[in-house]
């Protein structure tokens, strides 16, 4: 997962592409010179786009036509101080538009670019940070020696240090930041503050790393392809199975704590958190095996997921179920049902897998489908949706993983839709067959309210799809009993009675009903206050369900700054966990040096969860 391009021969000028892009580049680098940010916003189509992940803005920003470009530009080239742009390979045509790798510098940071030139003018622009110029991690030319030869009566050998830096920190010497959450997200972030020297600790209420995993149901696996899901610094080895089983990436997550050296709590609960202005640090009270402890963080970072608390409707009745009833995040598998008649609400990912688990386990399943889903064979998914940035042919092709990330965070979310659309029409046609089977057995199905499938979906709401690999077929043969359209109105002692007046029998009722708001654990660990104050985490105004508006052009809150001083929320599946705890750790990084990071363009809290 290297951040480098690959050895290549320097671009030459002669290559028609080249000499537009440098053409582009020495325009824009004279008009950073010139503090020009009316040139500068020139250089774009009249809705041109410019999308920034901390380089400019410390922040993560879009801006979206030349007058939000102009001001953005006027209130920060005096102080990043933008220089040294260049061509970093060949740049590309096709159909007329030009894509270039960038570099450039700015006055405390490196960084790239991803640019797309039509006609001489940027229709999108993506500027990262990659390292900070006096704090680059320690790696490859900079990796530690390890050992430490000549003679020395107080050697510590690497060992003894570990276990030091275990018994002091958290005690005689407090955490420069502490992550509440260790799953992926969490772990991956302190890997990368590990490569940055932050002082950091992950604590997490389940005993070890890998334990949110291994603690789901039995038939639990990724749903997405191993390219998509690698870690930070050390990816899954070539034989790794394509779908990764729940006890697999458990098992990988407890070895990637150990070998990245990541100063792991488990079996430590936070019980309240508050900040103290005068201080500008953080009282974070935790149980840890037992005991009480106060911790003293300058940055606090919630990294529970890009879900809140598990949603639990509200159903009249529920307390007379003499059956079981539980939150799909504490089903346990099918295996203690065979025989029973069982009830799932929801028609999401979570639902379709605990419905297909207890049908392989002889149980009578019935999926309550309350709105329509968003279906993706698996398959499809990984050929016409993911596979040219994220499989085996692209990787052969000379795709990184970190070029496809910066590939795929290139396109602003404004226009993501038109980069979809086609994919998925494409999906619909390849699978006519299949969707029609599912409608024919009662399944409402959808694309999205624009047709722009699955990931649209995923970053406006985080639900509403089911990436099939089973389950789908037991719903269209009627294995696996549907209701749609219908939710439940009212629980009986031994039945659920539906908004249609439909009775069924249930031994057992699943709520698949999702996740609130991540900011639901802020106000259960810090306060309703702060929860208000930083407001809904997740979702970008596109006004579709569930999705409010007014449009804000990123997601709500994460991996930058909020409006509460020192407070982060770090989350989203494998592949966004994995990109951006590189930008987070950069601007905890900076924070802990004291670097200036005047942050631009927050957006006002417009929804509280």
């Amino acid at each position: 997962m290297t951040q480098s391009a690959s050895k290549q021969s320097m671009p030459s000028a002669a290559h028609q592409p080249n000499s537009a892009v440098l053409n582009w580049l020495e325009k824009l680098s004279n008009a950073f010179h010139s503090n020009a940010s009316d040139d500068v916003a020139s250089l774009f189509e009249k809705d041109g786009y410019w999308r920034d992940l901390v380089a400019f803005t410390w922040n993560i920003k879009t801006l979206e036509g030349r007058d939000a470009i102009r001001d953005m530009v006027s209130e920060t080239v005096s102080h990043v101080q933008p220089t040294n742009w260049q061509l970093e390979e060949d740049a590309t045509d096709t159909d007329g538009v030009i894509d270039a790798w960038i570099t450039f510098d700015t006055a405390v940071a490196r960084g790239r670019a991803y640019l797309r030139l039509r006609d001489g003018l940027a229709w999108t622009f993506l500027t990262t940070m990659t390292e900070l110029k006096d704090y680059p991690e320690k790696r490859n030319k900079l990796r530690p020696k390890g050992a430490e030869h000549g003679a020395n009566k107080n050697r510590q050998t690497w060992l003894e240090k570990r276990q030091q830096e275990e018994r002091t920190l958290g005690y005689d010497e407090q955490p420069y930041c502490l992550i509440i959450g260790g799953g992926q997200g969490g772990i991956g972030l302190a890997a990368r503050l590990r490569q940055l020297d932050v002082p950091t600790i992950v604590i997490d209420a389940l005993p070890k790393p890998g334990d949110t995993w291994r603690n789901r149901y039995k038939s639990l696996s990724l749903h997405d392809p191993i390219w998509y899901d690698h870690m930070p610094y050390l990816p899954f080895p070539e034989n790794w199975p394509v779908f990764t089983p729940k006890d697999k990436i458990g098992d990988w997550l407890e070895m990637y704590t150990k070998v990245m050296e990541i100063n792991y709590w488990g079996s430590t609960r936070c019980t309240s958190a508050q900040y103290d202005e005068e201080k500008q640090e953080w009282l974070v009270s935790v149980e840890k095996n037992g005991e009480t402890l106060t911790l003293r963080p300058k940055q606090l970072v919630l990294a529970t997921g890009m879900s809140g608390i598990p949603n639990i409707p509200e159903i009249p009745g529920m307390e007379t179920f003499e059956g079981e009833q539980h939150h799909s995040s504490k089903h346990p598998g099918g295996e203690a049902y065979k025989g029973k008649k069982c009830i799932v609400l929801g028609g999401n990912n979570s639902a379709h897998d605990i419905c297909c688990a207890l049908w392989e386990n002889d149980a009578d399943v019935t999926m309550i489908q309350r709105s329509s889903t968003h279906i993706i064979k698996s398959d499809s998914l990984m050929e016409l949706v993911l596979g040219g940035l994220y499989s085996e042919e692209a990787v052969e092709n000379g795709m990184t993983t970190y070029k496809a990330d910066l590939t795929f965070a290139s396109i602003p979310f404004q226009i993501m839709p038109q980069f979809h659309i086609p994919a998925y029409q494409a999906v619909a046609e390849r699978d006519k067959d299949f969707y029609q089977r599912l409608t024919d057995a009662g399944f409402l199905l959808d694309f999205g309210e624009d047709g722009s499938g699955l990931f649209m979906k995923y970053l406006r709401r985080g639900s509403g799809y089911y990436i099939d690999v089973g389950a789908s077929d037991l719903v269209a043969n009627g294995d696996i009993k549907l209701k749609s359209g219908v939710s439940i109105e009212y629980i009986k002692p031994k039945s659920v009675v539906l908004t249609d007046g439909t009775e069924l029998e249930a031994d057992l009722i699943v709520y698949a009903t999702g996740f609130g708001s991540m900011n639901g654990w802020a106000a259960k660990i810090i306060s309703q206050e702060v929860a208000d104050k930083v407001g809904k985490c997740w979702g970008m105004g596109s006004n579709t369900a569930k999705d409010p508006g007014p449009w804000e052009g990123e997601l709500r809150n994460m991996w930058k700054p909020t409006h509460q001083d020192a407070l982060w929320f770090h989350g989203g599946n494998l592949h966004q966990s994995r990109h951006y705890s590189q930008y987070l750790s950069l601007q905890l990084k900076a924070r802990m040096e004291g670097i200036e990071t005047p942050v631009y363009g927050m957006e006002p809290v417009h929804h509280l969860s």
